[in-house]
């Protein structure tokens, strides 16, 4: 068995909690959370009150133990509604704002949430998702008429933790496709979240006060944990935007003064070729970090040359809590996805044999570590497939490790498109094309983009005497999925690709249309 080591030394494997390992970095004279669409600032007090406080009205209400669903945008309270609600000894599942109800219903049922925390812009589908559900409250951020305001949740600071087992206790239920197959509920622990902070923070450097920029969503790992919880558990503070707007985030960048970008290879595209990026005097940014998805070198080359700043590349999952390689600062590769990060072991597994490869030879990334995930809720099968012999998690990713220990990941085994770094599932968009009454099959692929990266593309095989167009398949998946989950291209075929067990044969589809 050939293990690639990490080259940092091992960090304590704690026992706190994850809030508790971020109030431990908190300055509570220092402003930590600034809201950068209004300019409201939050110091390391106010936050660590407010987070007892809400805590502590959802413990006189019964709520240890329970599931919360946030579904809201990058704001300065959804800090405090995530390390509330886990200091209170509860689980966050964190949902895209940008769901559609049908989408927000089936993590609300399948969580087994009892309450959704949610702001006004999207009551209404909030509102039509919890029908059905075991939501007892519906509480808005702010006020909205009709609807439980956020401080009416507030109550007596609880001090202390609210008892946990920190290493069997899920705080986070973000949902993910894994490496097939439609969106599963990832069991991530306080250990899992706590531990990978400082598995982070050992090579990353934050320093104390160092402020950032926080556009990539909360309800994603990369931003819930990257930027949220390791800043703060840091000593450093977060500027957050609620969505991406490239000229918000330079001025911000500039106001703040960031040492640091954290970015998905759309933001990189921008930052390397955008005429806006001229504009502004970034001569302060030292390092760029882009995760989520593969950064083509020439991109990240071009990036770091423009801005003067360092380059580098991350990989992560959401089931590895995100984080497993880095490129220290300073120390990163052209096209490279860093190196394994402290207590991480990997290997390079041949998927059909199940051999160890060579170094410097391609086969499916295996990783091991304390941040790998507790396992899917609800499906023990899926978990089995995907936390092997030994504790070992298999990514669906292919690539392999050079001779100084450095990762570079060229393709994928699992099906997932990465649509501007986020997971679109083609099973969950082929279920959902199915139901359309012009359409008898359908098989969906990622279909390669400069600006997005890949977006989906649909073969459809149409039912007896009807006609399906790309307009009236996006007409029709317009109120039933996400934006990003859109089909952008379509193809009508007589028939789907599939095997004798009846697996669809993908990549005959990809190589059809070279993609």
């Amino acid at each position: 068995m050939t293990i690639i080591k990490s080259p940092f030394s091992d960090v304590d494997i704690t026992t706190q909690s994850v809030t508790e390992r971020v109030f431990r970095g908190i300055d509570p004279d220092r402003t930590i959370l600034v809201d950068g669409s209004s300019g409201r600032e939050m110091t390391g007090a106010q936050f660590i009150g407010a987070v007892k406080s809400l805590a502590g009205g959802l413990t006189e209400r019964g709520f240890a133990g329970q599931v919360l669903g946030l579904m809201a945008p990058n704001i300065p309270e959804y800090c405090v509604v995530f390390h509330g609600t886990a200091w209170a000894g509860g689980t966050v599942t964190t949902i895209n704002p940008t769901y559609t109800a049908h989408e927000v219903k089936h993590q609300l049922l399948d969580s087994d949430a009892r309450i959704l925390v949610v702001v006004a812009p999207f009551l209404d589908t909030a509102r039509e998702a919890v029908q059905g559900t075991n939501v007892q409250h519906l509480v808005v951020i702010g006020e909205a008429e009709g609807v439980m305001p956020l401080s009416d949740l507030m109550g007596a600071p609880l001090e202390q933790q609210a008892p946990v087992d920190t290493a069997e206790h899920v705080v986070a239920l973000p949902y993910s496709s894994g490496t097939t197959g439609l969106p599963k509920g990832v069991m991530l622990t306080h250990r899992n979240l706590a531990v990978n902070i400082d598995q982070s923070l050992e090579p990353a450097n934050v320093q104390a006060g160092e402020m950032t920029v926080a556009f990539l969503p909360f309800f994603h790992i990369y931003g819930l944990e990257v930027l949220m919880n390791i800043y703060l558990a840091a000593g450093g503070g977060l500027v957050t935007m609620p969505r991406f707007d490239l000229e918000q985030f330079l001025t911000l960048c500039a106001r703040h003064r960031t040492p640091r970008l954290w970015i998905v290879p759309p933001v990189a595209l921008a930052l390397a070729k955008h005429p806006l990026v001229d504009k502004f005097d970034l001569s302060f940014i030292e390092q760029i970090n882009s995760a989520a998805a593969p950064l083509g070198a020439d991109v990240a080359e071009a990036m770091g040359a423009r801005l003067g700043a360092t380059a580098t590349q991350g990989y992560g999952m959401t089931e590895l809590s995100p984080v497993s390689h880095v490129s220290p600062q300073g120390k990163g590769k052209p096209g490279a996805s860093g190196v394994t990060v402290s207590n991480t072991e990997s290997r390079i597994v041949n998927p059909e044999t199940g051999d160890d490869m060579p170094l410097g030879q391609d086969g499916e990334l295996w990783v091991r570590g304390p941040q790998v995930m507790k396992g899917y809720l609800n499906n023990p099968e899926a978990t089995a497939e995907t936390i092997v012999g030994g504790g070992w998690m298999r990514t669906g990713d292919i690539g392999h490790f050079d001779e100084d220990g450095y990762l570079y990941v060229t393709d994928r085994l699992k099906e997932l498109i990465k649509y501007k770094g986020f997971q679109v599932a083609p099973a969950e968009l082929e279920a959902e094309i199915l139901t359309h009454h012009e359409i008898a099959d359908v098989a969906v692929i990622g279909f390669p983009d400069d600006e997005a990266g890949e977006v989906p593309m649909a073969f459809v095989v149409p039912t007896p005497g009807s006609n399906p167009t790309l307009e009236t398949l996006q007409g029709y998946l317009e109120g039933r999925l996400s934006h990003y989950k859109q089909v952008r291209k379509m193809e009508v075929v007589s028939e789907i690709p599939k095997s004798a067990a009846g697996k669809i044969l993908r990549r005959m589809l990809r190589d059809q249309v070279g993609a």
